[in-house]
């Protein structure tokens, strides 16, 4: 029964995360593409080539001439293994993380996680989750740069999400569905040492010394503390690099 327990709590907070991380992919897509459509431009242009006849324009620039040339709509090209990948590596995390707090790392006898075990945890969870949902990263970079090489006159390499996966699989086996992963996988470990460690050790401080529950309330309390946190620390170091 308390087995049956767990897999319905990780169902639904697997479920929350999906639509949560849905709604919130689906309203920054458009910063995603503009970022990687500039990230391309800039990796032409070092090499020695031309950006397509682009010049590079800036975020907002790149975001215009993408409605003005290929539509508004491509704003969100490939937006679908985006969301894809996101299910996947939202909901994958936190539930890895907290089977990894409960059963591997373990609570002291007085219910406390030390934060040296939140961070191995949390770097270990994001990692993993980060892992599984490659195949989508990559796909999704790969449809963002098809409005761009169809507007430069070249034909179309995939028609949809589902082609892209079978087109890397056919022609570099399925381990090519991981190609590049290494750095993603860093990146996603570092981040989630600090963001899953710093979260989960806040809201178990409210929990301890406050009057709060375990509930909706103290979750978003504790993820506003991580991210008015995660503020204060760019905005210091804005002002170091201003003043130094």
């Amino acid at each position: 029964m308390k087995q049956l327990d767990s897999v319905e709590q990780f169902a639904y907070k697997f479920s929350l995360s999906a639509v949560s991380a849905t709604c919130a992919e689906t309203v920054t897509y458009p910063l995603d593409i503009t970022k990687t459509r500039l990230q391309i431009q800039g990796e032409q242009v070092i090499r020695g080539g031309s950006a397509g006849g682009v010049p590079y324009r800036g975020m907002m620039g790149t975001a215009l001439g993408i409605v003005q040339e290929e539509g508004f709509l491509q704003l969100w090209d490939g937006v679908k293994p985006a969301i894809t990948r996101h299910i996947i590596y939202t909901g994958s995390r936190m539930g890895f993380y907290e089977f990894l707090r409960e059963n591997v790392l373990l609570k002291k006898a007085d219910g406390t996680f030390p934060i040296w075990k939140a961070v191995l945890g949390g770097l270990f969870a994001g990692g993993l989750a980060q892992f599984i949902a490659s195949p989508a990263d990559l796909v999704k970079v790969q449809m963002q740069m098809e409005g761009r090489r169809r507007l430069e006159g070249h034909p179309p390499r995939v028609k949809n999400m589902w082609h892209a996966f079978a087109r890397i699989a056919s022609e570099g086996g399925v381990r090519g569905l991981w190609s590049g992963w290494l750095p993603n996988v860093q990146r996603a470990a570092l981040v989630n040492m600090g963001d899953l460690a710093t979260y989960d050790s806040v809201k178990h401080a409210l929990l301890r010394h406050t009057s709060l529950q375990d509930n909706y309330v103290t979750h978003a309390f504790s993820r506003t503390l991580l991210y008015f946190g995660q503020w204060l620390f760019r905005i210091s170091g804005c002002y170091h690099e201003y003043t130094s």
